[in-house]
């Protein structure tokens, strides 16, 4: 099964907002989630910074800011 990674910070709208649309598109697609709070992590923090949230599948880089829900599938379906 697939893994999708998702970097986020505590308190962080975009992140939530990511979080949500990746459950929605669980529910159609099969993959798991994983949600990784980069808060107080000096190594995360320095390599995502402000970019969050950062989506990744099967730990590649995908997407930041916003999870596109046709890009999403087309990636998910290409792997």
């Amino acid at each position: 099964m697939q893994q999708v990674q998702i970097y986020s910070r505590h308190g962080c709208h975009l992140c939530d907002d990511a979080l949500a649309t990746l459950k929605l598109l669980q529910k159609e697609l099969s993959f798991e989630i994983e949600e990784i709070f980069i808060d107080g992590v000096a190594e995360l923090e320095q390599k995502y910074g402000e970019q969050v949230p950062v989506i990744q599948i099967d730990h590649k880089q995908h997407d930041f800011f916003r999870v596109d829900p046709v890009r999403f599938r087309k990636a998910l379906s290409s792997k």
